[in-house]
């Protein structure tokens, strides 16, 4: 199990740093003159919206190992990892591919220009977040299914946890001037590191019995 919590530590800890979950934060809450407590809370509720979807769809995943888990434990064995490291190697092919990166959410500024309400604007990135679950850890939860609702829950727990607390502390960073490093490298890279995690973990999960 041990192996299972560090995993979801990782992808959790990963995940939330890269720039579109929150760069647009601090930039919509500059444009906008909101306070840093207006920001956090509007940080936290359109944080919350991605992992909501995430973890939903985790679930359902997560729903589907159990059941091949029951009756076939010797597939779901080797397919979980196999299923970690093809998402890994699709995930670096996809970076040598691409020339731009995706974000998360965005507003033109056409829209900051209009100074829509706050609420609305947070509503706007609240859709654009729950409809942009993170397949990275979708697929983690065929491995956590391995070790049944436990499993599960231990992954969506942390991964809440981790991606509100990370988007929180970088935003406010981000507000107070100390955030100041180069994101050009995260911002254009997110698949190659993503899958370079999931081929570890894939390779851990299937090396190293859980």
């Amino acid at each position: 199990m041990w192996q299972l919590f560090l995993g979801s530590l990782l992808l959790g800890l990963i995940h939330p740093l890269f720039p579109n979950h929150w760069i647009p934060l601090i930039a919509i809450s500059k444009t906008e003159k909101w306070t840093n407590k207006e920001t956090i809370v509007a940080t936290l509720i359109t944080g919350f919206s991605h992992t909501l979807s995430t973890i939903i769809i985790g679930i359902i995943v997560g729903f589907v190992g159990i059941k091949l888990s029951e009756n076939y434990s010797y597939i779901t064995r080797i397919a979980a990892p196999l299923i970690l490291v093809t998402l890994g190697i699709i995930y670096l092919l996809l970076d040598l591919r691409s020339t731009h990166h995706h974000h998360h959410f965005e507003l033109d500024n056409e829209t900051l220009k209009n100074r829509k309400s706050r609420t609305a604007i947070i509503f706007t990135l609240c859709i654009g977040m729950f409809f942009s679950p993170c397949i990275e850890i979708e697929a983690y939860y065929f491995q956590a299914a391995t070790q049944g609702w436990i499993g599960i829950l231990l992954v969506s727990v942390i991964y809440l946890i981790m991606t509100l607390t990370i988007m929180v502390a970088l935003v406010y960073l981000g507000l107070k001037g100390v955030n100041k490093f180069n994101s050009h490298f995260l911002d254009h890279h997110e698949k190659a590191i993503t899958g370079a995690v999931l081929i570890l973990l894939g390779l851990l999960a299937y090396f190293v019995e859980f």
